[in-house]
């Protein structure tokens, strides 16, 4: 049996422009920057003992980190159940497209809309995986 972990602390995109990316992140889901790297990006709390960082896509090649990426990546955010309309209102107010809303065998939905640099972010409700 391998050794107990406490879950995923932290998740990484790849950004054309910070501080773009922090301001979508800041005004969208009240996320706050914790740490700033400077020109290479920042890490912003997502969560009690979540952590999103934002890296600038091609800033850490130069330092020799392994912190870099590419590509359009895809985030899921836990939500209530009762936030679902909520959510939808928030996104509608804030011209951000909805692509998908999905309603899941288990009971749980998600929706799903991109970030500025075309992530595909889903916010889930419970009953969208067997664990959650």
């Amino acid at each position: 049996m391998p050794p107990k972990t406490d879950g995923i602390l932290e998740s990484s995109l790849y950004v054309s422009d910070v501080p773009r990316s922090v301001r979508f992140y800041e005004e969208t889901f009240g996320f706050r920057v914790i740490v700033d790297f400077g020109e290479r990006g920042c890490a912003m709390r997502a969560g009690a003992r979540q952590v999103l960082l934002l890296f600038k896509k091609g800033a850490s090649h130069a330092i020799q980190t392994p912190h870099h990426g590419d590509g359009e990546l895809h985030l899921a955010f836990a939500i209530p159940s009762a936030e679902l309309a909520n959510w939808e209102s928030w996104l509608q107010a804030r011209e951000i497209p909805v692509e998908e809303k999905k309603k899941w065998e288990l009971g749980g939905w998600s929706l799903y809309f991109r970030d500025p640099d075309r992530h595909l972010l889903e916010l889930a409700t419970p009953g969208t995986w067997p664990v959650y």
